[in-house]
């Protein structure tokens, strides 16, 4: 038999996968402010289109890699999963520090997307698996926050590194390290949460979409459940900042006369105000999950948009910090409006679905804002992307359903309600 579901049931694995997401952020975070430097700075490449080809690479890969890897932890298990998500990370220290040409760096960052969609994943679903049901955002919140201080941290050390020394190869020791770390634990420490919930599957009550295929979950979770769809659509522009973020930020913050370690901060606050998920998943337990979302998408929108109307260091970093804020308030709800929705038995292919669409927007948004950029100038692409901001928010204010379990008025969330308490 499965062990007691619940963090506190469960505390030392929940420490762990937190663990494991702390690193699999610091993975993420240790190229993010350095490698668009590198890019103009090493290989002298002057299209931000060219420079953003490898966000492209990286939000294909991830992005597929999400959907798959959904799915054969819902077959194979999750530790499996993990372990090899790992294990493909090692070669990318490597060719960071010795990358002979842009295209090096561009297949490296294949390699991180096989990483990132793979790994955190995994480590989300065990702590939804961990958690009860009234504690899923908690959990989804505690995931997101760690995963992403560590992004935060990833990029001010190696800022801090890059100023003291050099573009490379010095930050990227960092990097070897914590893969190393998040290899050792997966091999050695982590446990598999499959069993939890399979047993969660066989105690819920019988309903109609318990036994759906592959492709059912693909379409129900892309276009044909129109609460999934507005979470789909919304976590897709949501990767437009991040993308901005990733890219964008450093350029623009470089040509305004920062050096690398402001910009790491900069970077840096960004992701730190992710920090905020420990609370507001737990606030999307407490009031519902669609208030958070809306408030987020306006909050994220208005911070991008207000970089490019001021012109001091303190400034961007507020406004930096405020876009952060709105990304914390909505990230961790879009994930736990799928979970709602998703049945035990395939909530970790719902998942995945959710996050190919959304990090598709990788890629996509990497090509309209490197387009933007080239064509155009830095501040329509930052400008652009909070248009996009703003009318993904407004779709989520009219489309979704509440999928909360005690008050949603989703179906799948009212039949298991139901259902449970006949």
């Amino acid at each position: 038999m499965p062990w007691e579901r619940g963090i506190r049931a469960n505390i030392g694995q929940f420490g762990l996968q937190i663990l494991t997401v702390f690193s699999v952020g610091l993975t993420m975070g240790a190229e993010r402010n350095i490698v668009p430097i590198m890019g103009e700075e090493l290989f002298g490449i002057d299209s931000v289109l060219v420079i953003g080809s490898f966000v492209v690479s990286f939000g294909l890969v991830k992005a597929v890699l999400n959907l798959y890897a959904g799915k054969w932890a819902d077959t194979y298990g999750r530790r499996p999963v993990l372990i090899a998500g790992w294990l493909v990370a090692l070669p990318i220290p490597f060719i960071l520090m010795y990358a002979p040409s842009w295209a090096w760096v561009a297949a490296g960052n294949v390699l991180l997307g096989i990483n990132q969609g793979v790994a955190w994943s995994m480590s989300m679903v065990s702590k939804i698996d961990l958690a009860r049901n009234e504690e899923r955002g908690l959990a989804v919140g505690l995931d997101e926050a760690f995963g992403y201080t560590g992004v935060a941290i990833g990029a001010w050390l190696t800022g801090v590194i890059a100023a003291e020394y050099s573009l490379r190869p010095e930050p990227f020791y960092l990097l070897l390290l914590v893969i190393i770390i998040g290899t050792l634990l997966a091999l050695f420490f982590i446990k598999d949460t499959l069993p939890l919930a399979q047993a969660e599957a066989e105690a819920s009550a019988a309903t109609a979409d318990a036994d759906l295929s592959f492709g059912e979950v693909v379409r129900l979770a892309s276009y044909e459940d129109r609460t999934l769809f507005a979470a789909a659509q919304a976590g897709h522009v949501e990767n437009f900042v991040d993308t901005l973020v990733w890219i964008a930020f450093p350029l623009f913050l470089v040509a305004q006369g920062l050096d690398t370690a402001q910009v790491g901060v900069v970077v840096g606050v960004h992701s730190a105000a992710y920090f905020l998920q420990v609370y507001t998943g737990r606030l999307g337990d407490q009031i519902g999950r669609k208030p958070p979302i809306v408030a987020g998408f306006f909050l994220a929108g208005a911070g991008i948009l207000g970089m490019v109307l001021v012109e001091s260091y303190a400034a961007w970093i507020a406004l930096s910090a405020l876009a952060g804020v709105g990304m914390a308030l909505h990230y961790p709800n879009l994930i736990t409006v799928v979970s709602d929705a998703a049945h035990p038995r395939w909530r970790s292919t719902g998942l995945g679905v959710y996050r190919l669409w959304r990090d598709l927007g990788y890629a996509v948004g990497a090509i309209l804002i490197g387009l933007l950029v080239d064509f155009g100038s830095m501040h329509i692409a930052f400008v652009g992307t909070a248009v996009a901001m703003f009318i993904s928010g407004a779709y989520v204010a009219v489309r979704m359903e509440e999928t909360h379990p005690r008050f949603g008025t989703h179906p799948a969330t009212v039949a298991r309600r139901t259902s449970s308490s006949s």
